[in-house]
């Protein structure tokens, strides 16, 4: 593959696989998106959410609508404006939350040891690292990923 082209493949690889990925899915991309965002990040406003997601707010308060109804997130005044309130995730939402991150894991572990060899797989494992760090650079972030690992490049020892 030509250096030139690696960019335009790895994002259409990546997003072709995240959409397969989320066939498995059992609520609507939206919900959660809001979801994974209370729980990675915590307390937001509907606008707030609306911003990381890079939708329109009225996109994000009808998913907001449903995970209320559905008592996956609750809401509680906002302490420094009044006319707002901040979104939490419930247990239940949390719960929810990691039965469809399981679902999704499921799916792509099976499609891995489907398809890929020991060596593939290790492969694959490398690659993990890379897409992290490449994640955290173009966020801007020093962590990035499961577990909030820190990314960034080894330290180079001195030349002598």
């Amino acid at each position: 593959m030509a250096d030139d082209t690696l960019a335009e493949d790895l994002r259409q690889a990546i997003g072709e696989l995240v959409r397969t990925v989320r066939t498995a899915d059992t609520m609507p991309p939206g919900e959660a998106a809001i979801l994974g965002h209370l729980d990675r990040s915590g307390p937001q406003t509907t606008a707030d959410l609306a911003h990381r997601r890079k939708v329109t707010h009225q996109s994000a308060a009808k998913s907001v609508k449903e995970l209320l109804g559905a008592g996956l997130i609750r809401t509680e005044p906002h302490p420094d404006d009044g006319r707002k309130v901040l979104l939490h995730i419930t247990g239940t939402g949390r719960a929810h939350l990691r039965q469809l991150r399981a679902q999704r894991a499921n799916s792509l572990d099976t499609a891995i040891h489907d398809t890929l060899d020991t060596d593939e797989r290790r492969q694959l494992r490398d690659c993990v690292s890379l897409l992290t760090r490449l994640t955290a650079h173009m966020t801007g972030s020093e962590t990035v990923g499961v577990h909030q690992r820190p990314v960034g490049r080894t330290p180079r020892r001195k030349a002598r």
